[in-house]
Order: C-alpha cells, then sequence, then structure tokens
C-alpha cells in the first residue's frame, strides 16, 4: 500500500484537502494519519484526480494505431503518461478493410502487453460514415454498415462513430443496441438533419464524435445534428485545441450539456512531436503551429495533448477545475461503463498529479508510478 499526501484532492465533485490517500492497486480510501511503513508521495501542494481518460486518440510520439504493430501501441501507450492520460481507446480510421482488421487484431492480441497508459478497448472512426462529410477519413474506403468487419472483435470495440443516415445503418444500429450494448454508438462523419438525428437517438446511438466537425453546421432553421445533440440526454465530446473549435462555442457547449460533455484529443501520430510532415491513414499531413491539415487544407486531427485541453478549457470557459476534469475522468469512465474516473474506494488506481496550469508531475497506472516529471 502507498500513500498520497500534501494535496488537493478531486474527489466527489469537491476539492479535499488535509487528508492522505491511500491505495494498491485500487483506492483503497482517504485517511489523516499515514500507516506505519508504507510509501510516501508527497504531492508538495499540487492537485491529484483519477488518471485522464481518451475515448478518441489515432496516435501520438511518431505512432498510429493504424501501424498495426505492437511497438506502435507501446509507444503510444508510454508517451500519453506524459499528457496525464492513463487509459485510452485505440481509434482506427477509414481504410481498407485488410488494413483495418490488421489493426483490430493487433490490439485484440497486444493491448494487453503495453506498460504505460491501458488500452481500454477500439473505437472504430468509420468505415461506417457519410462521403460528405468524410473529414481526414478516406472516402474511398467508405462502406455500409455491417458486423462482417468487426464481428472478430465484439468485446474489444468499444466505440463506433458512424453516419446514421446512410443505408443499413438504422437495421445496424438496433442490432448493436440489442446484442453488444456496451457498445457506445455515437454519430459522427455524418450528414443527418436533425430530424433524423433524433430517430437514430431512439434507435440506439446515445454519443456525438467530436461535436461540430465533420458534420453539417448549425443553422437557425435547419439546427442539424449539432441542435439535435444539444436537444437532446445524448453525450458528446469535442476538441478543445482552440482550432477544431473556437473558445465561444466551447463555453456555449459546456453551458448546455454540462456533465455530458466529454473532452477529447483526437491526436494523430503527431502528437507530442516536432512541427513536420507525418502521415494519417496513408495521407500526407502538414503540421504547425499547432494545427494538422492535409494538402488540401483539411483538418486531420490534431496534435492536443489532454493537459492542455484541460489548460484550454480552465482559461477560455466558465468550467470549475472539478468539471474540467470530471470532463476527461468521471465522464468518460461513467460512458464506458468502467471503475475509473474517480477516487473512489474499490476503483482501479490510476492517478494523475498535476500543477494549476496542469503540468504533469506524476502519472500512476494501476497503483504503479509510470511518470515522473522531474527526477
Amino acid at each position: 500500500m502507498q500513500a498520497i499526501i500534501n494535496a488537493k484532492f478531486l474527489v466527489d465533485d469537491g476539492i479535499l484537502e488535509n487528508q492522505i490517500l491511500l491505495f494498491d492497486n485500487n483506492i483503497v480510501g482517504f485517511t489523516e494519519e499515514v500507516p506505519e511503513g508504507i510509501e510516501v508521495l508527497d504531492a508538495k501542494g499540487a492537485y491529484v484526480s483519477a488518471g485522464f481518460i481518451d475515448l478518441h486518440i489515432h496516435g501520438s510520439g511518431d505512432a498510429d494505431v493504424m501501424d498495426a504493430t505492437p511497438e506502435a501501441l507501446k509507444r503510444i501507450s508510454s508517451i500519453l503518461l506524459e499528457t496525464g492520460t492513463t487509459s485510452f481507446l485505440a481509434t482506427t480510421m477509414t481504410m481498407s478493410e485488410q488494413a483495418i482488421d490488421k489493426a483490430l487484431q493487433n490490439v485484440q492480441q497486444h493491448a494487453g502487453q503495453v506498460s504505460g497508459a491501458q488500452i481500454l478497448g477500439i473505437h472504430l472512426e468509420g468505415p461506417f460514415i457519410n462521403a460528405s462529410k468524410h473529414g481526414a477519413q478516406d472516402k474511398a474506403y467508405i462502406q455500409r454498415p455491417t458486423t462482417d468487419l468487426i464481428k472478430n472483435y465484439m468485446q474489444e470495440v468499444k466505440m463506433i462513430t458512424l453516419a446514421p443516415e446512410v443505408g443499413g445503418a438504422e437495421y445496424f444500429i438496433k442490432f448493436m443496441k440489442k446484442e453488444y450494448p456496451h457498445i457506445i454508438l455515437s454519430i459522427g462523419h455524418s450528414d443527418a438533419s436533425y430530424e433524423e438525428s433524433q430517430e437514430s437517438f431512439t434507435w440506439g446511438v446515445s454519443h456525438a464524435t467530436h461535436l461540430f466537425n465533420a458534420m453539417n453546421p448549425y443553422h437557425h432553421r435547419e439546427p442539424g445534428i449539432v441542435g439535435a445533440v444539444l436537444d437532446a440526454d445524448v453525450t458528446c465530446d469535442i476538441i478543445p485545441d482552440l482550432v477544431h473549435t473556437h473558445p465561444s462555442t466551447l463555453e456555449l457547449v459546456q453551458k448546455v450539456k454540462k456533465e455530458k460533455l466529454i473532452l477529447i484529443t483526437d491526436a494523430m501520430r503527431a502528437g507530442c512531436m516536432k512541427c513536420g510532415t507525418y502521415d494519417l491513414g496513408g495521407r500526407s499531413v502538414e503540421v504547425s503551429d499547432g494545427k494538422a491539415v492535409l494538402e488540401d487544407g483539411t483538418l486531420a486531427g490534431s496534435v492536443l495533448k489532454m493537459n492542455e485541453a484541460l489548460h484550454n478549457m480552465i482559461r477560455h470557459t466558465s468550467m470549475s477545475m472539478v468539471e474540467v476534469v470530471n470532463a476527461v475522468t468521471k465522464g468518460p469512465a461513467q460512458k464506458l461503463a468502467i471503475n475509473k474516473g474517480e477516487l473512489r474506494v474499490g476503483y482501479d488506481a490510476d492517478i494523475v498529479i498535476f500543477d494549476e496550469t496542469f503540468n504533469i508531475l506524476y502519472s500512476i497506472v494501476g497503483g504503479d508510478l509510470k511518470y515522473k516529471r522531474y527526477n
């Protein structure tokens, strides 16, 4: 068992001080005195929360999930620790069936071998999307929704981003909702109308992928997907890199969605790397000034770090420290129905320690110290 002392603990939707956190592989609880003979970590007044969870990340550290190698997963898992992310969904791209199958098989076989941030499963972004809203996805490989592509990976797949208005989507969504309720069905890369979006929520869609991006814009006569999401009791995620979304938009969404808002990075292999030219799904991406674009100027994922996402939300919205952190801990954990995301007794001891500007000082996964900023 270990202890963390001298910290501001983000717990129970508040900040707890003058307490000591005890943990082993799981959270043991809080106490006022350190038991004898256990290891003590002094937070020196820093904040302590559950580890950050990223529901949508393609890669980082010059590695991508679509590389489909154990080394790529290990690289992503390792480098994410410095951003405070202690678990994530390995996110795929719209590519050939062979490339997607290879990536899914790689996660299935090697996810448990990573030693950094834990891989919680797979986020299948496409290929069941609308060609008119393909974004940085390769529209040549878009296909109708079918279980054929994922039938061997139903336990690993935790989220699917799809367009509910395309042919075959209604049957697919209803089937998946009934047979595989653990899989989150998310509207994204879609041109669905307000009415179509609302109807898809009754079928089983319960989330929206990177709200505002790769979907029809909000219009006062045709509110589209955004209007439907803002009106409904579904969750949504957003990329707060100040490139994909304006600060005013971030403020609007958090005011409306509150605890239903989840923050993601949508980072590609250039995350945590220098500016330059990188690959995303077989397409060339130019990265400069915190922006990743294809040759035609289309936004191609992001280079956002999760701790930067939190800092942006604190600076540019009225969200409190607790609310911002909940959007990357409690919120995504509850969406995935896992025992993470809170410093709660019995939950996994995924813990991050950070300062007031979200510089990550320590990252702990399953009770083991995996990252320390300064030696």
